[in-house]
């Protein structure tokens, strides 16, 4: 069968029309890298194991981390401002941070200092908290951690005004290699490099 050529001519711009309009509508929302950021100051005690299930090493040291005190010790906070972006901060809750909050939240408060139970930081897995920054109106729709080939989802999502919480197993913070955390947004997304000597740093 032959067409005529204005009418064949045509018909090819509307296919291409067509598939302009099918292009735009499929493309996905907008992708931001940045690179983590060491924790800023000096860490106190010192900690290069990154983040691991509690064990006696950790417990302590994570005991005389909250025994600093202060408005705002680094080894506690040590996540503050690591993936900075425009859309979301996050924050981490660890076996370790659990342990240490907890004896700086009574440090602070002028109390002796307590003895956290070591099997709730034994059972404590990884909450990756996002919040949406001030004047973002892009809500978090997923996050996963990306290992060289490996995509490895969070064993409890939860979504709720606009960020969420995502718990992961303590292993897919593990020290070994690089990792990107990936950061759905419903209008933009972000992709955070994560160096492994970064992430030894993590607590």
């Amino acid at each position: 069968m032959r067409f005529a050529g204005p009418l064949y001519s045509a018909a090819m711009k509307k296919v291409a029309l067509a598939s302009g309009v099918f292009v735009v509508l499929c493309v996905p929302p907008a992708l931001a890298q940045v690179k983590a950021q060491p924790p800023a100051g000096p860490l106190t005690p010192p900690w290069d194991k990154g983040i691991q299930p509690i064990s006696r090493d950790s417990y302590y040291n994570a005991i005389a981390c909250g025994k600093q005190g202060g408005a705002k010790p680094a080894c506690v906070f040590w996540d503050t401002g690591l993936c900075r972006n425009d859309d979301f901060t996050l924050a981490f809750y660890t076996p370790y941070k659990m342990v240490a909050y907890e004896v700086w939240q009574a440090v602070r408060r002028k109390q002796e200092p307590p003895q956290p139970s070591y099997a709730e930081a034994q059972r404590t897995r990884v909450t990756l908290g996002v919040t949406p920054v001030a004047g973002s109106k892009n809500a978090i729709t997923g996050v996963t951690i990306r290992r060289g080939d490996r995509v490895l989802q969070p064993v409890a999502p939860s979504l709720e005004g606009g960020g969420g919480k995502f718990i992961f197993d303590v292993a897919a913070f593990a020290p070994t290699s690089d990792i990107t955390i990936e950061l759905a947004g419903r209008t933009r997304s972000h992709s955070c490099i994560v160096e492994q000597s970064v992430l030894a740093l993590f607590r």
